[in-house]
């Protein structure tokens, strides 16, 4: 009998050791299970910090650095916490380069967009500048209209002869000639549309009595007036008549020398001051600006 048992026991002492093996790996297994436990348990970690390096298993058992008889499920078991960290350097790639794509995007917009404030800045800038040049024109016109205004309003009461037309007639008579209504058809025409003029009429008749000479001059002055009025609507009011009869008149001579009157005639002076010119000038810029 003890032979009987002396010889199992080498035999139970073989198939003993497997079994040690496999507790002992079973329990490095459960060990490694709730280790991986707690690391999914644990909170995300931030992407800032840097990750704590995997420690590998310094527990070599009873097989040494491998156990022959391991399997697939303990080789999983153990290659888990390499998987799981390498997902999480993974999502951690991912994520940065989510926040670099989002932060060029960003950068991208910001960039675009101060172009376009650029833009519209230089736009508003253009418009600024344009709008000084336009006011600025209007302030050198409105002064040269205002020089223009001040030296018509100066010499408002000073007026020229601008043109002049003698108007003869036959000795004793008033009525007006053909060359004579020609004549002042002629003068009529240029007052046309215009301002700031008068009409000078002036009678002259030869004769030795001098009542009789200013009557018959006055006579003629009326003839002329008679004719403008009517024939060509010359107000009334821009009309100066005078009857000077036999008095001596100075001549445009450089003596300004008074001559004796010879012959009937009526003189007629178109005079003029500078408001006329002053209206032309205030048209021309408007028909200068473009419609």
């Amino acid at each position: 009998m003890k032979n009987r048992f002396l010889f199992a026991l080498p035999i139970i002492a073989t198939l003993a050791l497997p079994v040690f093996a496999q507790q002992s790996s079973t329990d490095q297994q459960s060990a490694a299970q709730s280790q991986t436990a707690t690391a999914a348990s644990s909170p995300a970690v931030n992407p800032d910090q840097q990750l704590e390096p995997l420690k590998p298993d310094t527990h070599e058992g009873f097989w040494g650095h491998l156990n022959p008889f391991a399997r697939k499920k303990y080789v999983q078991r153990q290659l888990g916490p390499v998987r799981d960290r390498t997902n999480e350097l993974d999502e951690l790639t991912a994520g940065n380069s989510r926040m670099l794509k989002d932060v060029d995007a960003r950068a991208t917009a910001g960039i675009q967009r101060a172009d376009a404030h650029a833009s519209l800045a230089d736009q508003h800038a253009v418009d600024a500048g344009n709008r000084a040049q336009a006011a600025n024109q209007t302030a050198e016109q409105a002064s040269t209209h205002l020089q223009s205004v001040s030296h018509v309003v100066q010499n408002l009461d000073q007026y020229q002869s601008a043109n002049q037309v003698e108007i003869r007639f036959r000795p004793g008579a008033a009525k007006l000639s053909k060359d004579a209504m020609a004549a002042l058809d002629q003068l009529a025409e240029t007052m046309k549309d215009q301002k700031g003029y008068l009409v000078e009429v002036q009678g002259f008749t030869p004769g030795r009595g001098t009542a009789a000479s200013i009557q018959q001059s006055q006579h003629l002055a009326d003839s002329v007036v008679r004719y403008l009025v009517i024939n060509h609507q010359i107000p009334v009011y821009r009309i100066y008549e005078l009857g000077l009869g036999n008095a001596k008149v100075q001549t445009a001579s450089d003596d300004q020398t008074a001559k004796p009157v010879h012959g009937s005639r009526v003189e007629v002076t178109l005079m003029k001051n500078g408001i006329g010119e002053l209206s032309a000038s205030q048209q021309a810029p408007a028909m200068s600006q473009p419609q």
